[in-house]
């Protein structure tokens, strides 16, 4: 049994992934030290505290107790933190302990921030060139209309004189 104990030990201690534990009270139980580094606390002094002072909400571990079901997926961002995370949070009903797994999504949601900030700014870029050709284009249509009528007028007086010319030549 010493050997499981270490060994529960060691995977609680290095894994990568946050692990919170709160009690029916929602009062922090039990964190390992990935979590800590990720809400930037110290581990020895979340403990016995409310999971709102640290969580900010902890509706959805409230749901996972009564509900007794397991909620995957939810992804929350902590902006005083810096961190994205995707949570999977389950009820201990043995014990009466709800718990959480925080998987650190922060630099594929930066990244993924950053894409639809380039995509924003490149429609923008591309609105604002379309908008200039379609400006430029109504000033040669205008332009071409002006000498197009300009062309009109001198071939009119044109053909007047002509046919005056040719009036006199047949008198």
């Amino acid at each position: 049994m010493e050997t499981k104990s270490i060994l529960w030990k060691l995977l609680w201690d290095y894994d990568p992934n946050g692990l919170i534990v709160l009690d029916l009270d929602m009062k922090i139980r039990l964190v390992n030290p990935a979590f800590c580094k990720m809400l930037q606390v110290d581990c020895s002094e979340v403990i016995g505290r409310r999971g709102v002072e640290i969580l900010g909400d902890v509706d959805d571990f409230i749901q996972a107790w009564r509900d007794g079901i397991e909620i995957r997926g939810i992804e929350r961002e902590y902006p005083n933190v810096s961190l994205y995370a995707r949570q999977v949070i389950f009820p201990i009903p043995n014990e009466e302990l709800v718990a959480a797994i925080f998987v650190d999504l922060t630099k594929e949601w930066q990244q993924a921030q950053e894409m639809k900030k380039l995509k924003r700014q490149a429609i923008q870029e591309v609105t604002q060139v379309v908008h200039k050709q379609m400006s430029v284009a109504q000033e040669i249509a205008g332009l071409l209309g002006e000498t197009t009528a300009e062309i009109k007028v001198s071939l009119l007086r044109l053909l007047d004189m002509l046919e005056k010319e040719d009036g006199r030549d047949s008198e």
